[in-house]
């Protein structure tokens, strides 16, 4: 199979509509601080671990919370997990296919190293976390003290 070159049926304005488009979703899509290269609170000063930033969701449950972050690509052993002071930190790396040179026809994927915080609450158990990787989803659970748990109360 030959990869085709896709030829412009639209108009100049149309695709400079297009571009403004996806420039604004992305914009909000991304934290300020990955627009400006400026680190938040939490966040590392050092640019290299701004090359990109991959989705995540945060489920509470009863029983604890649930982290789920895209991360498609990334080898599991280049994924590093850590928790300090109530603070979750996933950093890692998705690298790039090394050898002979590529032309490229369209490229969107970002390649480098990434690192997200997230501060959790004080009633998480610190030596309850467990993490899976499957299916380019990293999934990390985090167990709620027994005594942040809800409990039913029965009527008398």
């Amino acid at each position: 199979m030959e990869l085709v070159k896709r030829t412009e049926t639209t108009t100049p304005i149309e695709r400079a509509w297009s571009t403004f488009d996806r420039l604004f979703e992305e914009m909000w899509r991304r934290p300020l601080s990955r627009w400006f290269r400026t680190p938040f609170l939490f966040e590392t000063g050092d640019t290299e671990y701004l090359a990109w930033y991959p989705d995540a969701d945060i489920e509470e449950t009863d029983d604890g919370y649930i982290l789920r972050m895209d991360l498609a690509g990334v080898h599991k052993n280049d994924i590093h997990i850590s928790l300090e002071n109530n603070v979750l930190t996933v950093r890692g790396e998705r690298k790039r296919e090394e050898g002979e040179d590529r032309t490229y026809h369209f490229a969107e994927r970002c390649y480098g190293k990434f690192y997200r915080s997230f501060v959790l609450p004080s009633t998480v158990d610190n030596d309850s976390v467990t993490a899976e990787y499957q299916d380019g989803v990293l999934t990390v659970h985090i167990k709620k003290k027994e005594e942040a748990k809800p409990k039913a109360i029965e009527i008398k």
